[in-house]
Parts: C-alpha cells; structure tokens; sequence
C-alpha cells in the first residue's frame, strides 16, 4: 500500500512538472507569435535596416544567419558522422578510447562562450580570418560536434551485431559492412543528433558575438570571409543595447518570430530525411 502511495506521488509529481514545462514553454511561444505577428511584413522580411536597425527589414539578419548555419552544417556533419564511425566500428576498446569519449561527452557541456573564445583565438586571430563567416561557421561547427558524434555513436551501437557478423561471414570487408550494413539503419539516429545541434548553432549569439556578427550591415555577404548580421546577435542588441528600447520592441518580437520560424524549418528539413531513412531502411 504505501509502496503504491509512493509511485503514485511520484508519478503525479513528475507529470506535473512535465505539464508545467509545456505550459511555460506554449506561453514563450504564443506571446512571441502574438507579438511579433503584426511587425511580419514583406518589407520587413525582403528589407534592409536603416537607423541603426531601429527602423528597415532584417533581410542581412536572416541571410547571415542562414550562410552561418548551413556552414556549421556542412563541417560538422561528416565530421561528427566519421568520428563516431571510427569510435564505433573500428577503435580499439580500451581506456584510451574512453578517455575519448569522456573528453567528447565533457565537451558538449561547455558553455558557448568558450567556443567563442576559442574562435576568436583559432580562426579570428590565428588563422588570420578575421571576423567573417568561415570563422563563424567554424565556430559553431565545433561547438556542436560533440553532440553529433554522441548521438550518431549510439545509433551506430543500436544496430545488431548480427547485421555486421552476417555481411563479414559473406566475405565482405569491414567497410563495406558498415557502408551497406549498418550505416543505413542508423542514418536516422544520427539525424537525431543533428537535429538537436541545428537548433543550437542557430539560437546561439556568444560563439558569433567574437566571431563574426555585426549589429548595423545593411548589406548582404559576398564572400565567406565577410562580416554578416545574424539574427541572434541582432535580438540581443535590440533587447538590451539599443537606446531606443521601447521604440524598437515590436522589432524584437518580430525578430524573434523570424529566429523561431527559421529553426523550425531547418528542423523540419532534418526530421524530413530522418523519416525519409527511417522508411527506406526497417530493420
């Protein structure tokens, strides 16, 4: 009886904290979309800023935004995807390769800040990039590797071993076992990880802030090594800087509807091709 007692505060306790993150979370949003709603306008979108962005559209925002996530994607998917691959199926098993993925796990907590100190001092200064949207994009790639390569490990794990012993008794080689054999099942979890990472390098605004972002560039990139303006970084500036801040607040809100709109369809785009896998490959 009291054993039941005690499950059952359990239970309600934590579906009570369930339903209250959701609760909290739902408000966020419907405050956001019925606020930031009326500022949505072609001009706003397809705009340039003008008056030190208290005034004009976000377009360099968005396309800054877009280049600098679509560059993190690009270096740290097959980074991510080849590091757990080699963790997974070919490293050695032994303290070495779980001091590996201690310092890989220690790395995904890592507060943003420091990897944007990290590109400022690598790529920004180093490297001689400067500020710029390969040193931006490298940046976040970093930041959000450490999670890709976890989650695409423990999809790799999840595939039976019997998909591999089946394919090396047929005499195939180990790369062709795990290209044909295993990768393909585990696609979709690996989508996983790169979902979660997708939503982090865009929301971000400290790794961009030393890398690559500027506030007032009413201009659109025409190379990788240009500054950009980014949706994050504009947010923040017009919520805490800006001198006009009551004047400017239709704008935040508008701002972060875009920002809230343009990581749900890179989600969307992810979660896409981890269905499109899912089915393709049933095991």
């Amino acid at each position: 009886m009291k054993k039941s007692i005690s499950e059952n505060s359990v239970f309600w306790a934590v579906r009570f904290i369930t339903y209250s993150i959701v609760a909290i979370i739902g408000y966020i949003i419907f405050d956001i979309v019925i606020k930031g709603l009326p500022t949505i306008n072609l001009e706003f979108i397809t705009g340039f800023p003008r008056s030190s962005g208290s005034e004009g559209g976000i377009l360099p925002a968005i396309v800054g935004t877009v280049y600098l996530v679509f560059g993190a994607i690009l270096v740290s998917l097959p980074l991510g995807m080849a590091s757990a691959i080699y963790l997974s199926e070919y490293a050695k098993q032994g303290r070495f390769t779980r001091m590996i993925r201690l310092a890989i796990v220690t790395l995904a907590g890592v507060p943003s800040i420091v990897f944007g100190l990290f590109g400022l001092g690598l790529f920004v200064i180093f490297l001689g990039f400067g500020a710029s949207i390969i040193s931006g994009s490298f940046t976040l790639a970093f930041m959000i590797l450490p999670t890709i390569i976890v989650s695409s490990e423990e999809a790799l794990q999840a595939v039976p071993k019997s998909n591999r012993e089946g394919s090396l008794a047929l005499g195939a080689t180990e790369w062709q076992t795990i290209y044909k054999n295993v990768l393909p099942y585990a696609l979709p979890g690996m989508f996983t990880g790169s979902i979660l990472g997708v939503g982090r390098a865009a929301g971000e605004t400290a790794p961009i802030l030393l890398t690559v972002a500027a506030f007032f560039l009413p201009r659109l990139p025409s190379s990788i090594f240009d500054q950009v303006m980014a949706l994050p970084y504009h947010l923040y500036i017009l919520a805490t800087q800006h001198p006009e801040a009551e004047k400017v607040l239709p704008l935040q809100y508008g701002t972060a509807l875009v920002l809230l709109i343009l990581v749900l369809i890179f989600n969307l785009a992810a979660i896409f091709l981890r269905s499109y896998f899912r089915k393709k490959y049933k095991w």
